[in-house]
């Protein structure tokens, strides 16, 4: 099985860094003297603070196990060492207005596991991104959404 890399940008891979520094520095030893401390309470059929800390290890050992996978297989993009050329692309910030409702929104296209609406970063995969992908400032993009199509002009793109 040949692994798919994944996109993703320096941000996020720094992000991606710092929880698994964490699950392996801090919540993996912590949750190992939790078990420690439990089996020391006797009987471990009966015992609810053992089970819980076994249930809580499985769950690190498995994001872990995640994390190391997907940080393995990323293909970081730092898109500020790129030339801008008003394309949109992965890690582009594209300002869009909304030709229907005369609204301008911010968005940047980032890795599945960076996205954020309430932060304006939209996953790559997202209906929106895969409109805007490759498309230039000035094109129009037309997107599926549940209430209907939407219209959008692409304003602005920056690599930041």
């Amino acid at each position: 099985m040949v692994s798919q890399r994944i996109p993703m940008t320096v941000a996020g891979e720094a992000a991606l860094k710092a929880e698994l520094k964490d699950l392996k520095s801090v919540q993996r030893p912590r949750v190992i003297a939790a078990i420690a401390e439990a089996r020391e309470h006797g009987d471990l059929k009966e015992n609810a603070e053992y089970h819980a800390a076994r249930e809580q290890q499985s769950f690190i050992e498995g994001r872990i196990s995640e994390l190391e996978s997907k940080l393995n297989n990323a293909q970081v993009i730092d898109i500020a060492n790129m030339q801008n050329t008003g394309k949109v692309i992965f890690g582009a910030t594209v300002t869009l207005l909304n030709v229907d409702t005369e609204t301008e929104t911010v968005y940047q296209i980032v890795g599945e596991d960076e996205a954020d609406i309430k932060q304006n970063k939209i996953s790559v995969s997202s209906p929106l991104a895969r409109a805007l992908i490759g498309k230039q400032e000035g094109d129009e993009a037309m997107v599926k959404t549940p209430g209907g199509t939407a219209d959008y002009e692409i304003i602005a793109v920056e690599y930041r």
